[in-house]
């Protein structure tokens, strides 16, 4: 399972870019980045500055998740802010492209709201024509012919292990060919509002009674005892 970001740094549908999680050193460089902070009564996020334009803010969002990224937290980025290559504490220049756009994808699921998105993403993964795996698998078959080319033992061996793992990316895919159908028919199950929390709070809450309060009288019994035979009393 792809262990989530640190810091997640977003456009929402209003256009504001926010930035959210971390520690206090992560808001050191957001801050440094050209973030401004935005508090309420519970929480706090921080923010670019309103009306700067849309190329700006990508720039400075992309400069923020380089700093980030540099200092070692792990950044979701959204993909209509970034600029330039993607890097990664492991690739500070950005050489893996091709790597980094599946990290992109992997991101993109992460942040998914709904099955019916995670099921098309999944579906760059598993689209048995044009999916990644199924380009995978074509990578190693090529891979397997190269080596075999070098006619040594060596290269032979080097074939069989790449022909393997072709043959390995193939059966995965045909082992998810209905994930991502699958995927889309699950049911998130919603989250209820405020009322009704406050509402299921109060009542799962112990009852208590209050000092002074007459106990209640425990009802009478609908049966009506037979009355016992009063013994004669003479003086």
């Amino acid at each position: 399972m792809p262990t989530p970001p640190d810091v997640v740094i977003t456009r929402h549908p209003t256009g504001n870019v926010t930035a959210e999680g971390g520690d206090e050193l992560a808001f050191t460089l957001l801050k440094r980045a050209g973030f401004v902070i935005e508090t309420t009564p519970r929480s706090f996020w921080y923010r670019l500055p309103w009306d700067m334009g849309e190329a700006r803010e990508n720039q400075m969002a992309s400069h923020a998740a380089t700093m980030l990224t540099a200092a070692g937290y792990r950044v979701g980025l959204g993909p209509d802010l970034r600029v330039g290559p993607l890097t990664t504490p492991s690739d500070p220049q950005g050489k893996s492209v091709h790597g980094h756009q599946i990290l992109l994808l992997t991101d993109e699921l992460n942040g998914a709201e709904a099955y019916e998105t995670a099921a098309e993403l999944t579906e760059h993964v598993l689209d048995p024509h044009d999916g990644v795996l199924v380009r995978l698998s074509e990578f190693f078959e090529a891979a397997a012919e190269q080596a075999k080319a070098s006619e040594t033992d060596v290269g032979w061996d080097l074939s069989y292990d790449f022909a393997e793992a072709a043959a390995k990316l193939t059966s995965v895919g045909e082992d998810l060919h209905v994930a991502a159908d699958r995927l889309r028919a699950l049911d998130r199950p919603a989250k209820p509002g405020w009322q009704a929390r406050v509402a299921d709070y109060y009542a799962a809450a112990p009852t208590t009674r209050r000092t002074g309060a007459p106990a209640a009288a425990p009802e009478a019994s609908t049966a009506t005892p037979p009355s016992a035979s009063r013994p004669n009393r003479k003086r």
